[in-house]
């Protein structure tokens, strides 16, 4: 018992040393020399309590871990999420909208054409969407060769006066960078990002993501209720709309492109139950599927082998008809 006590607290003395120290290297307000200068010197002290502990002292290391602590704690807890900034082009705009009547009025939707993964022609529109057209919704899944790790979008479809689905538009729950900021998960957990909920013509988010930085893409219908789908696209702006008045940290694993969506969808869809798949957003599909939310009686290899978009979209890059040609043979598309 002596040795498990002793074990249990080198573990939690070392565990707080590692998080103030990531904590001050991405936080730190300071040039990238002082920070580390400051998680070398929090190191050091870290190291001062596990060489006491070291000498078969318990009490005394974790009171000194604790005092040292304190004051970092209460740096960490009066770091807010910022209103402004220099954010990069394609985050500077959120998917801030207003209701009247049936018409959803979106204040910025992004039409970015890209020539590479850092250089876009520049555009943001006002849109109007009639809900009474709204007909479809479809999640896409991108992927870059991690097991596991993906980024999810979500695809509202909306009719034209022929009954067919031509006009859609793309929610990404994203990072909010400033420019030139690079994205790392690790940051991610110690709030070096805002969060950002960004709303694109499909043309500029999929290829995007197909076409510039070859990622695979994999489209699926989802089986939502009328009334569901639009308590969802309105929750989205919603959501939006908050992150304008009040703006939020993103977190890797509480607040990302899935778990985001995923507590929207709770206040719409009782009962939805927790999931590891939540959290290896590569998998989310198969947790959609096991609730019933994409089409039934063909199983999820098929729906992936047959969803996967990323040759359509190359194949349709200049196509204006793209978002009807990276549907071609999707299952659940009809293609009106």
């Amino acid at each position: 018992m002596s040795l498990l006590i002793d074990i249990t607290l080198g573990l939690v003395l070392v565990a707080c040393s590692l998080w103030g120290a990531l904590a001050l290297l991405y936080r730190f307000p300071a040039g990238l020399t002082r920070r580390r200068l400051a998680v070398l010197g929090w190191l050091l002290l870290g190291g001062l309590w596990l060489g006491w502990h070291g000498q078969g002292a318990r009490l005394g290391p974790l009171l000194g871990m604790a005092a040292s602590l304190l004051p970092l704690l209460y740096w960490w807890r009066r770091l807010a999420p910022a209103s402004d900034g220099d954010w990069a082009d394609d985050v500077r705009f959120l998917a801030t909208g207003s209701l009247h009547g049936q018409r959803l009025t979106l204040d910025h939707v992004r039409g970015f054409d890209w020539r590479n993964r850092d250089d876009a022609s520049v555009a943001w529109e006002r849109r109007e969407y009639d809900l009474q057209r709204l007909a479809s919704l479809d999640l896409l899944v991108s992927t870059w060769g991690r097991p596991g790790i993906a980024h999810v979008l979500l695809s509202f479809g909306f009719e034209d006066d022929r009954g067919g689905v031509d006009d859609f538009v793309a929610f990404s729950v994203e990072v909010r960078r400033r420019h030139h900021e690079p994205f790392s998960e690790i940051g991610g957990f110690f709030k070096q990002y805002e969060l950002a909920i960004v709303a694109a013509d499909e043309r500029d988010a999929v290829r995007l993501r197909s076409n510039i930085r070859r990622e695979s893409v994999t489209l699926y219908r989802v089986l939502l209720g009328e009334h569901e789908r639009r308590e969802l696209l309105l929750a989205l702006v919603e959501q939006a709309n908050r992150l304008e008045r009040t703006p939020r940290f993103y977190h890797t694993i509480t607040a990302n492109c899935t778990t985001l969506v995923y507590a929207l969808m709770r206040r719409i869809v009782h009962g939805l139950p927790l999931d590891h798949r939540l959290l290896l957003t590569g998998f989310l599909p198969g947790y959609v599927h096991d609730r019933g939310g994409l089409i039934p009686g063909v199983s999820p290899s098929e729906l992936r082998r047959r969803g996967d978009i990323t040759e359509r979209a190359l194949a349709a890059h200049d196509d204006p008809d793209f978002s009807r040609r990276i549907r071609t043979g999707v299952p659940g598309w009809t293609g009106n």
